[in-house]
């Protein structure tokens, strides 16, 4: 089989991604160099299985994958373009226009057609190689960032790493990737954040009211603050203007919530205003891509409850395979002190009649059935 990434490949900066890169590339047989600035760092992830060492005859790197944060990226990409002149080098961090700004600022012209941007859209709310995985970026996207210089094979090259690390590519320039991810993932934490902040004001006994949706609408704000402090300073301009629209839809809800509270007799357009808000969020819910990469997945999810019980997710399941119906996604929820836990299982709306009778008629619960 045809290697799709030169080899070797040196990755410096040994944290969540940088390791699952590491990982991933040396799962595929690709010569991986480490390095950290912190050796202890560095020596953890050659145990996981993140790559080697390299000694001072290691031959020189192909491709070079600079994983660190935003404020550190630029000058890392410059060093590694003057040590090693004829690899390409690319960075992994999550905003794109600030590294490639430094970068201009301190790079020779003559290196800059072999810099190129990247950024696979991957993550999790724990920090550090010592959570790296291989499968991190199985069918996430992988953003490719060149500039007005790029060398081709640059774009031809990171599009190869993504394929062979199971990524999709996508090509964009450095302003779009940051707008888009200040939609899609910065303002998010954000609000995850806000959400989650107003919960030290409530009693225990208020908190031990919260549900699913609470944990669904703060699990990312269980994040590292110091890296999200260099993420949102380094796409301070983006995050701005996606926030600015957010507060205007927040004046509005305050404006309305106001009425309502001060008025017996309101008049709709108070109502109007809060019912047009919660459909504008239905339809931005159904603009998220669904699973085979389309906004308009057509999915249902039936709810069934499930005895807290060794082997019934099991059974469950195996029905479900049994009745002919996919599973599209699963969502459990299970709340202390429940006999019963509750199956969350998005499926192809038209088959929803199908399982609902079918699951019925062998004895189990679905939620409306």
């Amino acid at each position: 089989m045809t290697m799709l990434v030169p080899s070797p490949v040196r990755i410096i900066g040994t944290g969540l991604i940088g390791g699952s890169l590491g990982m991933a590339l040396t799962r595929s047989g690709v010569d991986v160099q480490l390095e950290d600035v912190s050796p202890g760092t560095a020596a953890l992830a050659v145990e996981l299985g993140a790559g080697s060492l390299p000694g001072q005859d290691a031959p020189a790197p192909e491709l070079v994958l600079i994983a660190a944060p935003p404020d550190v990226a630029a000058a890392l990409v410059d060093r590694a373009l003057r040590t090693w002149p004829k690899a390409l080098v690319a960075d992994v961090a999550s905003v794109k226009t600030t590294v490639l700004e430094g970068l201009r600022g301190i790079a020779r012209a003559e290196d800059l057609p072999r810099y190129i941007g990247a950024h696979p859209m991957a993550g999790r709310e724990i920090s550090g190689v010592i959570a790296a995985r291989a499968d991190l970026f199985l069918g996430r996207p992988f953003v490719v960032v060149p500039h007005g210089s790029t060398d081709p094979r640059a774009v031809s090259t990171l599009r190869g790493l993504a394929t062979e690390i199971g990524s999709v590519p996508t090509v964009m320039d450095a302003d779009a990737h940051d707008i888009a991810v200040a939609h899609v993932s910065h303002v998010p934490q954000v609000m995850a954040s806000l959400l989650a902040a107003t919960l030290l004001e409530p009693s225990e006994p208020a908190l031990g009211l919260a549900g699913q949706g609470l944990r669904d609408t703060t699990r990312i704000a269980d994040s590292d603050p110091r890296l999200w402090v260099e993420i949102l300073g380094a796409n301070a301009g983006a995050v701005h203007q996606v926030l600015n629209g957010i507060r205007r839809h927040v004046d509005d809800v305050m404006e309305a919530l106001a009425t309502l509270q001060g008025d017996p007799d309101p008049g709709t357009g108070s109502r109007r205003a809060l019912a047009e808000l919660i459909a504008a969020g239905n339809r931005g819910v159904r603009r998220i891509p669904g699973k085979h990469g389309g906004a308009t997945d057509a999915f249902a999810t039936v709810v069934v409850l499930v005895p807290d019980r060794p082997g019934e997710l099991a059974r469950l399941l195996t029905e479900i395979g049994q009745i002919g119906v996919n599973l599209e996604d699963l969502r459990l929820e299970h709340e202390l002190g429940r006999a019963v836990g509750l199956a969350h299982i998005a499926i192809d709306a038209a088959r929803e009649d199908l399982l609902t009778r079918e699951l019925a008629e062998r004895g189990w619960r679905v939620a409306d059935a």
